[in-house]
């Protein structure tokens, strides 16, 4: 090496460290996003798995054997009582027809033998009419009551048909599926249409024995999935286990703006009582080779690494044990670039 190529080498060793440091000097702060550690009343806790369903969700049938004449779409939005389906009616209106008849026939005698009735009673107060005659009217005019009961009975039953030849939203909903086509005969109790209300939903889940202690109507859980996280209120517990797979049923309340019907979900049950914790967000977490930490933000806006050894966890919350105290301010966005003593920005 030539005592030239020295010189350079040298001027660059001596220049490169005052050049990092002009460097380092130099970067704007890292830009963070932080949250407060708190004290928190968490319980340990085992994820089960849940479906989201609606509380309303009928597959309506048909009351009649007769065609399907018309049936809504897939995707209509009904009120209650709205017509979802309609089956031909002809011949129900002709057995109605006759219903009818059969009443004013019924109705025409029975008003004749009334006024017969009053006759004979009129001509057995001179003891002009037999009374004989007027018991066999009377017993006429009870026959011909009765039958127009049963004519009218009769009416009720074809303006029934009629009524149900419209198959009719039981609750607001959706139309989410038709189980048969126009054209198609339809028997007694064949299904036509499904109806969902996608405001009323709920969790199922079936959850362990060992968590029913810990929960009670009302009690707010966590759920999440893939897509999404949120919570859910106990309607129900069902506290009565399957004695071979040891699981009971509970139900939540969960928010239709959030959820969706069909969905699954992973549910979060306690399986001890909630204890007061210091808890930090589970994005604070820092996991490196030497362990587990946090980066604390201090007053002058300097991050300090702090070890951290975890605990309880609580949906998006897990307890910590070090050096922190509820209020402090900790990293949950962009410490994967920081070390201590680096000058950050909110």
């Amino acid at each position: 090496m030539t005592k030239s190529m020295r010189f350079i080498l040298v001027s660059l060793m001596s220049i490169g460290p005052c050049a990092m440091a002009f460097a380092q000097e130099g970067m704007p702060p890292s830009a963070v996003v932080v949250a407060e550690a708190q004290m928190l009343q968490l319980a340990p806790s085992v994820d089960v798995p849940g479906t989201v369903i609606s509380r309303f969700d009928s597959r309506l049938a048909s009351e009649l054997a007769a065609k399907l004449v018309w049936i809504a779409e897939v995707g209509t939005v009904v009120k209650e009582g709205d017509t979802v389906a309609r089956l031909e009616d002809l011949t129900f209106k002709l057995l109605e027809m006759g219903a009818q008849a059969r009443v004013e026939q019924e109705q025409a005698r029975v008003k004749f033998l009334s006024s017969e009735k009053d006759r004979l009673d009129k001509l057995a107060e001179v003891n002009l009419s037999a009374k004989s005659q007027l018991d066999q009217v009377v017993s006429e005019l009870a026959v011909a009551e009765s039958d127009e009961t049963m004519a009218r009975v009769q009416l009720g039953l074809t303006q029934i048909s009629m009524h149900v030849t419209h198959i009719r939203a039981p609750f607001d909903g959706l139309i989410t599926e038709r189980l048969r086509n126009i054209g198609e005969r339809l028997n007694v109790a064949d299904e036509v249409i499904r109806i969902v209300n996608p405001n009323a939903l709920e969790v199922v889940a079936r959850a362990p024995l060992n968590t029913v202690n810990f929960i009670s109507d009302g009690a707010i859980l966590q759920l999440h999935n893939d897509f999404r996280e949120g919570e859910g209120s106990v309607r129900t517990v069902v506290p009565f286990g399957n004695p071979q797979s040891h699981m009971f049923e509970v139900r939540l309340n969960v928010d239709p703006e959030v959820w969706t019907v069909g969905e699954s979900v992973r549910l979060s049950m306690p399986t001890a009582h909630a204890k007061e914790v210091l808890a930090v967000p589970r994005d604070a977490l820092v996991l490196r080779r030497e362990g587990t930490s946090v980066f604390r933000i201090n007053d002058d806006m300097t991050a300090e690494q702090i070890s951290v050894i975890t605990g309880l966890g609580d949906g998006s919350h897990i307890e910590v044990m070090g050096e922190l105290k509820a209020g402090d301010r900790v990293v949950t966005r962009g410490a994967e670039r920081l070390n201590s003593g680096d000058t950050v920005a909110l």
